[in-house]
């Protein structure tokens, strides 16, 4: 009686396991690469901001983790592979040997003359390319490749929600400081374009091409850099962060500062805690260790963003993910207020802009009464009659 018993416990587990086995094997497979280099941490500008070499990749573990426990009731499973190329190895050639053909989907943290490269790869072209860390307009205009979606802000919806901003203060004569990078001429024509757009006057522009440690002379210098003209904001274009710091409370009339420092438009910022961010944010930093930044939060979207189309469409296949992506029906979740979606012309992520302080939330743009006849999220950025994507 006792070993008809056990045989018959041995049994029921043995059918459990098949059971589950079969259930796992029913379940649809989303497969996604998150591809990305190496970085060569610079050369530090302040203690303040430590070198993050992992930036991203924890955004999208947890978007996957995410998108796991909604595909418990799916019927749907997720699944990660991480490709990190070595300093100096060839970006091209990993993506063709490490990027099989089954995984389609591809969360891409480069800069933006490596994504380029990397759209027109022979290998690339069937793939969707999931941008999580550029701002360059040019990628969303001219130079669009339609296998690409962008997924933070461009510079041009940067620079469009501090003009929205702005206006509404009536701060609206600006005081232009441009550094000596590509990256800030970038930038400060973004900036240029959106006070043609929304207005504002331009009563000054300089280039900062003093050389010398800002820390040490910036009490003597900025005063005589910004003197002689009447404005209302400081407007400073340094991504690197060069001197930008260094503005602020240094000016030779009392203004404030915007732009790259001081008021900055960002995707995400650690002092948002609106919407249910506060729930995200602690989410990330327990397993992080550290505040989201915004290529994490990009990356974070870019996987929920597969989630809920493999999960809309019920399908694993790009075509019905990508025809989902930029159907009127998407709706992304993104904690700030509003539901996000692509733009079908430049494959740009609508998205609220956060106006943020180093130490508070000012406000959130698209601001009141800037109206569009489709989405006032359009009102940051290219719209499409602008757009040079064809």
């Amino acid at each position: 009686m006792r070993i008809a018993n056990i045989s018959g416990i041995y049994l029921f587990i043995a059918m459990l396991l098949v059971s589950v086995e079969l259930s796992a094997a029913a379940k649809q497979v989303i497969k996604i690469a998150y591809f990305t280099q190496e970085q060569v941490a610079p050369p530090a500008l302040s203690n303040l901001d430590p070198f993050i070499p992992d930036k991203g990749l924890i955004g999208a573990e947890l978007a996957i983790a995410d998108n796991n426990t909604t595909g418990q009731f799916t019927g749907q499973h997720y699944e990660l592979k991480k490709i990190v190329v070595p300093v100096g190895g060839d970006i091209v050639q990993a993506f063709k040997q490490q990027v099989s053909d089954e995984l389609g989907l591809v969360v891409v943290n480069l800069d933006a003359e490596q994504l380029l490269k990397l759209a027109d790869a022979p290998n690339a072209n069937q793939k969707l390319l999931f941008d999580i860390a550029t701002s360059d307009d040019d990628l969303r205009n001219g130079q669009c490749r339609h296998h690409v979606v962008h997924v933070l802000p461009s510079r041009a919806m940067r620079a469009d929600a501090l003009a929205q901003y702005m206006l509404k203060k009536r701060w609206q004569k600006w005081f232009l400081v441009i550094g000596p990078t590509a990256k800030d001429q970038l930038y400060a024509a973004a900036v240029k374009w959106a006070a043609k757009r929304f207005g504002m006057k331009m009563v000054d522009e300089k280039n900062w091409t003093n050389d010398y440690d800002a820390r040490r002379t910036a009490q003597s210098d900025v005063p005589v850099f910004t003197q002689g003209v009447d404005y209302d904001v400081l407007v400073v274009a340094d991504e690197q962060g060069l001197f930008g710091e260094y503005l602020d409370y240094r000016t030779w009339i009392p203004r404030p500062v915007i732009g790259t420092q001081g008021l900055v438009a960002t995707a995400w910022h650690r002092t948002h805690e609106q919407w249910g961010a506060v729930q995200l944010q602690n989410r990330f930093k327990e397993q992080a260790g550290r505040w989201m930044e915004e290529v994490d939060y990009g990356a974070y979207l870019a996987v929920r963003a597969i989630g809920e189309a493999s999960v809309r469409s019920k399908s694993n296949q790009i075509p019905a993910i990508k025809d989902y992506l930029f159907s009127d029906a998407f709706a992304l979740q993104g904690y700030k207020g509003m539901p996000l979606s692509f733009r079908p012309w430049d494959g740009q992520l609508r998205q609220p802009i956060l106006l943020a302080a180093p130490r508070s939330l000012v406000n959130v743009a698209p601001l009141e009464g800037f109206l569009h006849p489709k989405s006032e999220l359009d009102t940051l950025g290219y719209d499409q009659p602008e757009t040079g994507c064809k």
